[in-house]
């Protein structure tokens, strides 16, 4: 299936697609990719927070909680709705809160030993998100996670040369030049004593290559990125998939 051009749809057609490609990633592993002492599962990622740190708090929270949408405050309190109306107003942080991400975990301590993302419209939408996001990469790597980063978005003014030369420079401090005519960006990451990255670049129009996800050093499964994401796109609405569809 050919790369889809993403910057003709907002973020929310993205991350429907996004959510449904984690999914399909997670079930391919679980499907017989990882060894039995390894399992895959979709989890949230909440900006500057690893999956380890993210526990289940929404249990025992009470559901009338004043930040649920539409709710009333509770009696006996001074809140109130603001006069003011807001001077501006985007979604991108809205959907940064909502982002999933794959984490293999390893049977013994449940422990999260790779993870991959999926770059979304909301991780370059402003200079603080994007670094941000980089910054997280780089400390999943250099914390011994394996990191695997699928970006099927064009570069912009905050990562010309993809999102990989953003995380080399971090963790390495070297300068990285996208080839020419390969915007795209699919690139994994071997943390051990050495971190090797993998990338792999392609175009708007071409199929995704398979690519490395990494266990531990030295051995990793191969992931069928073309597979999951025509699996993934074909939830996507047919009158999106026609506005993405660069043959349209």
């Amino acid at each position: 299936m050919p790369i889809h051009d993403w910057s003709r749809v907002n973020a929310g057609i993205f991350h429907h697609f996004h959510q449904n490609w984690m999914i399909q990633l997670a079930h391919a592993l679980n499907s017989g990719l990882l060894p039995d002492d390894y399992y895959a599962l979709a989890e949230q990622f909440a900006s500057g927070f690893g999956p380890d740190v993210l526990t289940l708090q929404a249990i025992g929270q009470d559901e009338q909680a004043i930040d649920r949408p539409g709710a009333a405050p509770p009696q006996g309190t001074s809140l109130a709705a603001p006069k003011l109306r807001p001077t501006a107003e985007t979604d991108m942080a809205f959907y940064r809160r909502r982002q999933n991400v794959v984490a293999v975990r390893h049977v013994s301590g449940d422990t999260v030993v790779a993870m991959i993302e999926v770059v979304s419209p909301s991780n370059k939408a402003a200079r603080n998100p994007f670094r941000a996001f980089v910054q997280e990469a780089a400390d999943l790597i250099e914390a011994g996670v394996h990191l695997m980063l699928l970006d099927v978005l064009a570069p912009g003014r905050r990562d010309r040369d993809g999102i990989h030369a953003a995380v080399w420079e971090s963790i390495a401090g070297e300068t990285y030049r996208l080839p020419a005519g390969k915007p795209l960006t699919f690139a994994s990451y071997e943390s051990g004593d050495l971190v090797r990255a993998y990338v792999i670049h392609a175009a708007i129009g071409d199929t995704l290559p398979d690519s490395p996800l990494f266990l531990e050093p030295g051995l990793s499964v191969s992931i069928p990125l073309n597979t999951t994401y025509g699996a993934a796109f074909a939830d996507v609405p047919a009158r999106w998939q026609r506005v993405v569809d660069t043959a349209e």
